[in-house]
């Protein structure tokens, strides 16, 4: 049965309609302990077939080495949104309910190449000269991360030096640990500077300049 119903793909076909470049879905799955890769090459796929300029392509986390590598992929399942090049957008874990549209303005985010934020943010993305790991916790159920991840999707997109990484904070419970993650959306930059909820961009260029002078 499909995962998107009628309603959804019209949805989805309307979305991604009008790219202006064409758009790789490159996904990451592993044999043993992933419960849900065969969910995340089902969904992407289903999405693909809502664009003509939208492709998947599936790699093995174990034994695709090369891919790995290029995509800079630490764990899976994992998503790489691509575009006219790669910008750092990732989503690890099923984008599901309220992520499912993440993983929708990453695709048009990249497909039209164009970061929705303030000047005065894009302003100093442009002066970066670090890497910045912009990591967000979230889950499936809250209505708030989503503002969260597409935020730190759009800064990936604005600064060559920003990779985001978006984390189904419940797949990864080790990950989460690791975090001590309590509540999400949560954000971690550079796995220095934490900031809870959903945050503005000032707030978060505020801990990437913190983090980067630490």
């Amino acid at each position: 049965m499909a995962l998107l119903n009628e309603e959804v793909r019209e949805q989805v076909t309307e979305a991604l309609s009008g790219l202006e470049s064409a758009v790789r879905l490159v996904g990451f799955t592993k044999p043993e302990d992933c419960p849900y890769c065969s969910i995340i090459v089902e969904l992407m796929e289903e999405v693909a077939s809502c664009s003509d300029q939208v492709s998947v392509e599936i790699y093995d986390f174990t034994q695709d080495a090369a891919q790995v590598a290029e995509f800079n992929i630490d764990k899976a399942p994992a998503i790489a949104i691509v575009g006219a090049e790669d910008y750092g957008l990732r989503f690890f874990g099923v984008p599901a309910q309220h992520e499912f549209g993440t993983l929708i303005h990453g695709i048009q985010a990249v497909g039209h190449g164009h970061a929705h934020l303030d000047d005065e943010t894009l302003s100093y993305l442009s002066t970066l000269d670090q890497e910045v790991n912009l990591r967000v916790f979230v889950t499936p159920g809250c209505p708030h991360c989503p503002g969260a991840a597409t935020l730190a999707f759009d800064m990936a997109l604005a600064s060559p030096h920003v990779y985001a990484e978006i984390v189904e904070a419940g797949e990864f419970q080790e990950l989460s640990n690791q975090f001590n993650v309590m509540g999400v959306p949560l954000s971690v930059v550079n796995e220095r500077e934490r900031v809870e909820g959903r945050a503005p961009a000032d707030m978060i260029v505020d801990a990437i300049k913190a983090a980067l002078t630490a």
